[in-house]
């Protein structure tokens, strides 16, 4: 009786194994369907790790078995150091190299035997050929993008996550979020009917004595159309690149935006971010108003040159930065938004951390 007892245990427990996985197909951003046992209990990450982190919950980071982490301790260091003070296993993780730096390595993608290995769209397209070789090997590639800054493609990419953490309701309650975000700015904006001002975006990693890339159709520059300015490097950069400094002074501005990280390699970048003091984020915002011919422009003589967080884009919570955008081009509009605030509330919703330092600011903080 009690090994028969013991085999119907068993049973069950096989059964509720079952129920709990299943086959799906996933149609991912680029078209490609892809069949996967879900939630997948072996999940290699090439971008998008807070994002993922949202959606799969502590918990289900622990599915993670291999990333690219100089695109986060490289990039983010003092993030990087945020999350690995609180789970250390992060640190742990098997580094697959970086795209961008061209270590990405295939082989140590395939030696993880990973479920699934999800990419952002840049990174799919930079590894070319090497695709077909992972995709040989029998792992699944599910490819996400939050740097083209469309609400499609934000939305699609946090329900794939959803489905690959096996934690639909929480992608749900993300998108809800991004979706009620926008859709307030676009209700204000077409109650008020205001003329479009005209915004310019520039990483400010190099300081302002050297001109930094601009943006066209994605990131701060898809931003900036979300927040319903026009963003005056479209016509001149299709997706990211610096714009001849005259045609700047020409376009005549109304709002300039820098972004910077915590990391300065220049003495006079822009360093905002985790545990970077308000005060001197502004004074080396500063340098920007400085510098020659600008004082012309009617985003500095109006005082609305505006600092803001490079890690805070390309991102589930970026939808703050819109919000920042909106009320930095529309401040009669938006009068009672708080984006930074809301930026710091993303985190104490949806991640075990909670970033201390500014992501947002102006000149008014010096």
């Amino acid at each position: 009786m009690l090994r028969k007892n013991s085999l119907a245990s068993l049973a069950l427990a096989v059964c509720a194994l079952g129920a709990q996985a299943e086959i799906k197909t996933l149609t991912d951003i680029s078209g490609q369907q892809v069949k996967l046992d879900l939630p997948a209990k072996r999940v290699a990450l090439g971008f998008y790790f807070e994002d993922y982190l949202a959606v799969a919950g502590e918990k289900g980071w622990s599915h993670v078995v291999g990333i690219s982490k100089d695109a986060w301790k490289g990039w983010r260091p003092a993030s990087w150091k945020l999350y690995t003070d609180h789970m250390p296993a992060i640190d742990k993780l098997p580094d697959m190299g970086e795209v961008e730096a061209m270590t990405f390595s295939v082989e140590k993608v395939i030696a993880l035997k990973p479920d699934v290995l999800v990419l952002a769209e840049w990174q799919m397209q930079g590894l070319g050929s090497d695709i077909d070789q992972i995709k040989s090997a029998g792992i699944p590639i599910v490819v996400v993008d939050y740097n083209a800054q469309t609400l499609e493609r934000h939305l699609k990419s946090t329900e794939l996550l959803g489905e690959i953490a096996g934690q639909p309701a929480r992608a749900a309650a993300i998108n809800k979020d991004y979706k009620d975000a926008l859709g307030d700015i676009d209700a204000r904006l077409a109650k008020a009917r205001l003329p479009k001002p005209k915004a310019y975006a520039e990483f400010g990693n190099k300081g302002p004595g050297e001109v930094g890339i601009s943006y066209g159709k994605n990131m701060w520059g898809g931003m900036i159309e979300q927040a319903g300015g026009i963003n005056i490097s479209k016509p001149f950069v299709e997706w990211w690149g610096p714009i001849n400094p005259e045609q700047v002074l020409a376009s005549q501005p109304d709002v300039v935006l820098i972004t910077g990280t915590e990391t300065a390699k220049s003495p006079t970048a822009l360093r905002i971010g985790q545990g970077v003091p308000r005060k001197e984020v502004a004074e080396r915002l500063s340098g920007w108003a400085q510098r020659p011919g600008w004082g012309t422009l009617p985003a500095i003589k109006g005082q609305r040159l505006h600092a803001l967080y490079q890690g805070a884009s390309r991102t589930q919570a970026d939808y703050t930065m819109v919000q920042y955008i909106a009320k930095a081009l529309y401040p009669t509009v938006f009068p009672d938004l708080n984006p930074e605030q809301n930026y710091i509330n993303f985190y104490k919703k949806y991640l075990p951390v909670v970033p201390q330092g500014t992501f947002a600011t102006d000149l008014s903080a010096r």
